[in-house]
C-alpha cells in the first residue's frame, strides 16, 4: 500500500535518486529559480505532502532503518513544531546564534584530528569514541527537501544533524532499544510527529525483556529528562567539543541512565 501511494509521487523519486547530503553547504536561500527557497528545496502541494506523509510512514514503520523515509515523514509532519522549535532557538542566545551562523555538522566540517587530542571524557572526545564504537558517519543525514521554508529547513537539518549528539549525551546505543529511548526524549523535547510516532509504535518491535526495561525504567527516565532539559537545539556543540561530557549533562540536568538489574 505505501508503495502504491508513492508511485506516482514524482518528488520522492527524486529523493531515491538524489546524491548523499551536501552537509558542507549551508540552507540558505538559493537561486536556482523563484520556487526553490534552498538547494536541494523541492516544492510540494498539500495533496503531495500528504501522500509523502501516508507512504513515508508505512515504510518507516516496516523498515526502521530506512533513514530516508523517516526524514520525509518528518518533513512533510513537522512544520507546527518545527516553527516551536525555530522561536525557541531565537529566543535562546546560543540558539540565536546558531540559527545566524548555519554550522553543519559533518566530516567535511569535523576536525577528526583535533576531535582525537581532546581530553578523554570531553564532548568531543566522547562524540568521537560513539561514532567510532557504533560504525556510524555523520554524512549519513539526508538533506532537506520537503520543508516550505529555508529558516525552518535548517532547523530540521540541525535537529537530524544532532541526533548523535544525543546519543551521547544520554549514553544510549544505536541498537534498537537505544534509539527508541532516544526517540522518547526528543519526542519530548521537539513535539515533531515523527519522534511521537517512532517513541509509541518502535517498541513493538522489541523482545519482552526489553520491553519491560523500556517501559518501567528507561521511558519514565527519558521522559523525566526529555521535560527536565533546556532544548538541546540551542547548544552549539562545535563550540563545546572540549567542555567535559559529565560538566554538559549537569548543566542540562540529565542524569545517567538506569543500570540494567
Amino acid at each position: 500500500m505505501a508503495t502504491q501511494l508513492l508511485r506516482p509521487v514524482g518528488p520522492l523519486r527524486l529523493l531515491r535518486r538524489s546524491a548523499g547530503p551536501a552537509a558542507d553547504v549551508p540552507l540558505r536561500a538559493a537561486s536556482h529559480g523563484a520556487s526553490l527557497l534552498y538547494p536541494e528545496h523541492i516544492p510540494t502541494s498539500p495533496l503531495q505532502k500528504a501522500l509523502l506523509a501516508v507512504g513515508s510512514a508505512g515504510m518507516a514503520l516496516y523498515n526502521p532503518y530506512r533513514h530516508d523515509m523517516v526524514a520525509v515523514l518528518g518533513e512533510t509532519t513537522g512544520h507546527r513544531a518545527l516553527k516551536v522549535l525555530r522561536d525557541q532557538m531565537k529566543k535562546d542566545p546560543e540558539g540565536a546564534k546558531i540559527l545566524q551562523e548555519r554550522p553543519r555538522i559533518s566530516l567535511s566540517t569535523l576536525d577528526l584530528g583535533q576531535l582525537q587530542s581532546l581530553p578523554e571524557g570531553s564532548l568531543g572526545r566522547e562524540y568521537l569514541r560513539f561514532l567510532d564504537v557504533n560504525r556510524v558517519s555523520p554524512d549519513t543525514r539526508a538533506p532537506t527537501r520537503f520543508v516550505d521554508d529555508e529558516e525552518l529547513a535548517y532547523v530540521i537539518q540541525r535537529y537530524r544533524e544532532v541526533h548523535d549528539m544525543l546519543h551521547t549525551l544520554l549514553g544510549m546505543p544505536t541498537n534498537m532499544l537505544g534509539e527508541i529511548v532516544v526517540k522518547w526524549f526528543e519526542a519530548v523535547q521537539t513535539g515533531l510527529p515523527m519522534c511521537i510516532l517512532g517513541a509509541l509504535l518502535g517498541p513493538i518491535r522489541l523482545s519482552a525483556q526489553n520491553l519491560q526495561v523500556l517501559v518501567s525504567e528507561l521511558i519514565p527516565w527519558a521522559v523525566q529528562n526529555g521535560r527536565r532539559a533546556p532544548c538541546v537545539l540551542n547548544l552549539y556543540y562545535e563550540q563545546r567539543w572540549e567542555q567535559p561530557l559529565t560538566s554538559l549533562r549537569e548543566e542540562l540536568s540529565i542524569t545517567d541512565p538506569p543500570t540494567p538489574h
